[in-house]
């Protein structure tokens, strides 16, 4: 092995999945303004509850690798 602490990496691989996930749901939350636009608000309405439960998820795991 490369001698590296293992919950270093497990810390860096969670920050990186966290980061990832706030990617996500950045984009569903900026690209739902289109389904409002046009006359579709359901789509819009589920698609900004989904990007602010991965914002949730994104923060609560790039948090956890912080503490790590």
């Amino acid at each position: 092995m490369d001698g590296s602490d293992p919950g270093s990496r497990d810390a860096g691989r969670e920050r990186l999945i966290g980061l990832l996930v706030l990617g996500i749901a950045l984009v569903l939350l900026v690209s739902s303004v289109s389904w409002f636009a046009s006359d579709q608000a359901v789509v819009g309405v589920g698609q900004l509850v989904l990007g602010v439960g991965l914002a949730v998820v994104g923060v609560v795991l790039y948090r956890r690798s912080q503490r790590s």
